[in-house]
């Protein structure tokens, strides 16, 4: 019995003969599952849109653009906003309070004195609390590094952001940075969560607690509580500034990282840079209720007068932050479409602008981003 049952064993492994194909499938082909919306799904989205400074209307310009050709369930209301003001206007909060979603270019910020950052104002208003960027190699596009795929979210309404300064005397002026269990709690919950819903496998949280024992502290104890929590992911710890080397030298070595407010802004600069530049590096803000999408990093979202008379802006970054706001809003094809579209052009390589060593204009690459939507 023992016998006629291995010699069967070794027949059903050994047979060359394939499984039958699915029905209504070629032999090979592979079903997959599709995306099962819930009834009113489909209905159109108010957006709204702040074109903002510098660049800001020529990259929105082309998102509009491209959403148009899609035919994508998304308008958009747009409002004027610009670093300059004195405040965001009541009326613009009040439409992302409303429509729960935002679109912007880069708001210019003053340099030493002069209003406080509209950037700011945004996310304490709103409690964007978790700023992601993403930062990965894009086929076709070379760089020093390979295999980079890092996500660096960030802390985003205290730290050196909370805005307490003042002069003590004169000549002497007081900034107080200021981390909360609180924040630091939902930060580390935030990152954790987003590793295990994305299948990430590790987590790294960024500090200089070496230094600022108390506040960077209180964040990586808050970050050690909530990784008990997720046996399953990884969790390591890295200063600042051997961080920042490690960027440069080692890419590779990082998947996601949490980080206080300005170390964050520090981090995904340098990330993006390692992997193309901030021209095509997506990212967002979000919060319980909102979420505000933008260029992923911070350098360059206003361009300079050169790329602005020209009209040579990179809308990459924009893009792909408006496919990362289609799946925010659960149209998945939509944002396929789009981040597929994007990829070819880069990977064909006949329109880049110049930070991408090309010479096309901003309406070149949309125009090919088009061109190349299924």
């Amino acid at each position: 019995m023992a016998r006629r049952s291995a010699s069967l064993l070794r027949r059903l492994v050994c047979s060359s003969t394939p499984p039958p194909p699915l029905p209504g499938h070629g032999g090979g082909a592979r079903r997959t599952v599709t995306y099962m919306p819930r009834p009113g799904d489909g209905t159109p989205r108010a957006i709204t849109l702040i074109p903002g400074d510098g660049i800001g209307p020529l990259v929105t310009g082309a998102v509009r653009q491209v959403m148009e050709a899609m035919h994508a369930p998304v308008y958009f209301e747009t409002y004027d906003v610009h670093g300059d003001m004195p405040a965001v206007p009541p009326a613009v909060i009040e439409s992302i309070r409303r429509n729960k979603i935002c679109l912007k270019g880069g708001l210019a910020t003053p340099v030493g004195g002069g209003v406080s950052s509209l950037n700011m104002q945004l996310r304490k208003e709103l409690d964007l609390y978790a700023s992601l960027v993403h930062c990965s190699n894009m086929p076709g596009l070379p760089t020093r590094h390979q295999d980079v795929d890092i996500v660096v979210i960030r802390e985003n309404t205290e730290g050196e952001y909370s805005g307490l300064e003042h002069e003590v005397v004169p000549g002497v002026v007081e900034s107080l940075k200021v981390i909360t269990k609180f924040c630091s709690e939902r930060i580390a919950k935030y990152a954790f969560e987003y590793a295990y819903l994305n299948n990430r496998k590790k987590v790294t949280a960024v500090h200089k607690a070496n230094i600022m024992k108390l506040a960077d502290g209180l964040f990586l104890e808050s970050c050690r509580e909530v990784a008990s929590k997720y046996p399953g992911i990884q969790y390591n710890e890295i200063i600042v500034d051997n961080c920042c080397m490690q960027l440069v030298a080692k890419p590779e070595q990082f998947d996601v990282m949490v980080t206080p407010n300005l170390y964050g802004n520090l981090v995904a600069n340098t990330a993006a840079g390692i992997v193309g530049g901030t021209g095509v590096m997506p990212g967002g803000n979000v919060g319980q209720d909102h979420a505000v999408f933008e260029q992923g990093a911070s350098a360059g979202n206003v361009g300079n007068e050169n790329i602005i008379e020209h009209k040579k802006a990179n809308p990459v970054a924009l893009l792909l932050s408006s496919a990362m706001m289609l799946r925010h809003l659960q149209f998945p094809s939509f944002a396929d479409r789009l981040e597929i579209a994007v990829k070819r052009v880069i990977a064909d390589g006949k329109f880049r602008t110049k930070d991408l060593g090309g010479t096309s204009t901003t309406q070149e690459v949309t125009d090919a981003v088009i061109a190349n939507l299924d």
